[in-house]
């Protein structure tokens, strides 16, 4: 059997599974990688060390004896409407304040579903094949560039927005690999080009970036990212950027939101990503600030157990809470911002300070309006 019929098989395999999209590429110095190095240089990264591993660079330093690496995607997006559709909608002054979660972490935990679907698929590859080699699976869990990776493995091209954009799937794709000594012949022929940039002369997801993090067409600067300043930054999110965050309580889906190849992106038939409910009257999709806030580190553990957010840790999702009651709480009616200005005197008294400081900015902004 040839390897361009098992390749075939691979890909084949990977789709009954449930992957949207699959693809396979010989692990090299792509051009994007040599420019990584001085996106880092840059400090674009912030303080994500975890991106200085040398491995992302340089794909074939993941695994001894690598030959191959299977690319695949996987849809998350939904029926819901987007959070720019959402934002759109003003909320009545009497409505508790509302924040928007990403929608990658609507549903249970993406790293535990493409895990176990990523190594069935190493273990069908073993039922295939009887010649002994290696495999091992990452579900965004290792120093891998997984969207260059998907790119020259046919899945899409790199969009201004710096995520992997596919013409039909949109971006709203889950990305995870397996690396393997099997030598398969690769989804691009030596003399094929990976997908063309669609992107064009369009700019929206540029001009639509609250924070300017977006700092130039397929540069993002981490460190302006609201995704980066309410999920990976340990420290307080920094003061000129705080009124941008507006209601984005973890992560941002702004420049995904508004780009032309979601417009029409199919839907996932997978229940584990819609919106979770976390109890009688809290769920994931525009979640209640107010409750966010009001969560005790036991509380976080247990609602979040299996899901993505549990990321940003409890001290960080109260810190995003705090801004984002800043943010909304000064527009609502009198009761309601009294409610928030008292749940925030409370917090201003956090033992944590990114909690505590948070807060008093926060209230600040709410005593304003109390007069």
């Amino acid at each position: 059997m040839s390897a361009s019929w098992d390749s075939a098989w691979v890909v084949d395999r990977a789709k009954a599974l449930g992957f949207d999209l699959c693809g396979i590429v010989r692990p090299q110095q792509f051009p994007e990688l040599d420019k990584f190095g001085e996106w880092l240089e840059r400090g674009f990264a912030g303080e994500m060390a975890y991106l200085h591993d040398p491995r992302r660079a340089d794909p074939e330093q993941l695994m001894p004896s690598t030959r191959s690496v299977i690319v695949c995607a996987l849809n998350y997006n939904t029926a819901h409407p987007y959070s720019t559709e959402a934002a759109a909608h003003a909320p009545k002054a009497n409505d508790a304040p509302r924040g928007w979660i990403s929608r990658y972490a609507w549903g249970d935990d993406y790293h535990e579903m493409m895990w176990e679907k990523l190594n069935t698929l190493a273990i069908a590859l073993k039922q295939r094949f009887a010649q002994p080699f290696t495999a091992r699976a990452y579900a965004d869990t290792g120093p891998i560039a997984e969207r260059v990776l998907a790119k020259h493995a046919g899945l899409g091209w790199l969009g201004k927005n710096t995520l992997l954009l596919n013409e039909i799937h949109g971006s709203w794709l889950f990305l995870g690999v397996i690396v393997t000594s099997l030598e398969l012949t690769p989804s691009l022929e030596p003399t094929e080009s990976a997908p063309p940039d669609l992107c064009g002369n369009c700019r929206q997801c540029l001009d639509a970036c609250p924070t300017g993090a977006l700092v130039d067409a397929y540069v993002m600067d981490a460190r302006k990212c609201i995704s980066y300043l309410t999920i990976e930054l340990r420290g307080s999110i920094p003061e000129d950027l705080r009124e941008r965050v507006g209601w984005q309580v973890y992560g941002c889906d702004i420049c995904q939101d508004v780009c032309p190849y979601n417009r029409n992106a199919p839907v996932t038939s997978f229940s584990e990503f819609q919106p979770r409910r976390m109890n009688s009257h809290a769920t994931l999709l525009e979640p209640s600030v107010e409750w966010l806030a009001g969560l005790d580190e036991h509380e976080f553990r247990s609602y979040f157990r299996n899901s993505a957010a549990k990321r940003t840790k409890w001290a960080g999702m109260v810190r995003n809470a705090c801004i984002v009651l800043g943010n909304t709480g000064a527009a609502k009616s009198g009761p309601v911002r009294q409610r928030v200005a008292h749940l925030l005197k409370q917090l201003a008294e956090s033992r944590i300070s990114t909690i505590a400081e948070s807060a008093q900015w926060a209230l600040s902004r709410i005593q304003q309006k109390l007069g």
